[in-house]
């Protein structure tokens, strides 16, 4: 019942920290708001200690897709495509789903519109592959609200990207990510500077990988430097994802787990092919495999995503539209062609 959900959802947000309850409270709880609320020991609010992650971790390593929202033309959800494109998923191996993040136009959808994709998403593709359900925004309460709405509908973990625009210190990044792990949902960092204009620190990745319920991040800072790094000082139980597609090959041979990729929209089993061969440090299967991908990683960022991504989908028969809502827009005719030379070099139309 609504009013439930909404009591619940009140107590959520006052709950105090708790870093260390075992995962398998969630493994038994992912549809159940009142239990994984009750599930919180408030016994606790003291500093992060613990470094064991991974008692349960529902996500994988390899291709994760960032997945696009198709949309009709009038601006409206389009469903039938959307099923089209989860069920192409599964059967091209693709390793994880984060629905609902930047490429999935998420800022745009109301909460009643991210129950309905979750709901199909989960209705698709749950116990085939994991759901990470993008729930970040600037605002904590809403940040909250979007988590505890996944939990309810059975996915698996969180994505939660830096608060943008605002650029808190450090200190403060720490609290708002481990304030969302504290509702007991496995959660994924997301670091990306450029739209976010906030960098974590990598002592701040490593503070946050303490938390027993954040069990990854995703790096978009292209910065492979840092890489070994993160790995060295967060463990190797710490999933690392790359968020740039034109490193993400080198991110996963320098000792990344996998790539929340936008390029896995269109080449989604390529993608998982050169991830596989990356996690096996396979050098020269990853640029057999990746380097005809190279001009896709390239040309579908000429525009602000998704916009070429859609259009390159649309050309592709996944979806009849190539519809962005506002602020964004459809891809200028300028870079038609633009993109389809990058489907035809890759058999892709």
């Amino acid at each position: 019942p609504r009013l439930v959900r909404t009591i619940l959802f009140s107590a959520a947000l006052v709950v105090p920290q708790t870093p260390y309850r075992s995962r398998s409270v969630f493994q038994t709880s992912t549809r159940i708001r009142s239990s994984t609320i009750s599930a919180i020991d408030s016994s606790s609010s003291t500093a992060l200690q613990s470094s064991s992650n991974n008692d349960f971790v529902p996500l994988k390593k390899g291709s994760t897709v960032a997945l696009v929202t198709p949309m009709n033309p009038d601006g409206s959800l389009d469903l039938p495509s959307l099923r089209t494109i989860l069920r192409h998923h599964v059967a091209s191996q693709t390793d994880g789903l984060c629905i609902l993040g930047t490429t999935g136009e998420a800022t745009t959808l109301t909460m009643e519109e991210r129950r309905i994709v979750l709901e199909l998403a989960v209705e698709e593709v749950k116990d085939k592959i994991p759901i990470l359900v993008g729930c970040g925004t600037i605002n904590p309460t809403s940040v909250k609200e979007q988590t505890l709405q996944a939990i309810d509908l059975g996915c698996d973990a969180a994505l939660i990207v830096t608060p943008y625009y605002v650029k808190p210190p450090q200190r403060a990044l720490i609290k708002h990510f481990t304030d969302v792990a504290d509702l007991g949902m496995p959660v994924v960092c997301y670091n990306v500077p450029g739209r976010s204009g906030i960098d974590m620190s990598d002592e701040t990745v490593r503070i946050c990988s303490e938390h027993k319920n954040i069990v990854g991040i995703k790096d978009a800072t292209g910065d492979l430097s840092r890489v070994p790094h993160l790995r060295e000082i967060c463990g190797d139980d710490f999933l690392m994802y790359s968020g740039d597609d034109g490193t993400s090959a080198q991110f996963v041979l320098d000792g990344g787990d996998g790539g929340i990729s936008v390029t896995a929209n269109i080449a989604p089993q390529r993608m998982h092919d050169m991830m596989k061969a990356a996690i096996a440090k396979d050098s020269n299967k990853v640029k057999e495999l990746n380097d005809p991908l190279d001009i896709l990683h390239n040309r579908i960022f000429c525009e602000s995503n998704p916009i070429p991504t859609k259009y390159a989908l649309m050309k592709m028969g996944m979806m009849p539209s190539d519809m962005a809502r506002p602020p964004l827009c459809q891809l200028d005719t300028e870079y038609h062609s633009f993109i389809e030379e990058a489907l035809k070099s890759n058999g892709l139309i």
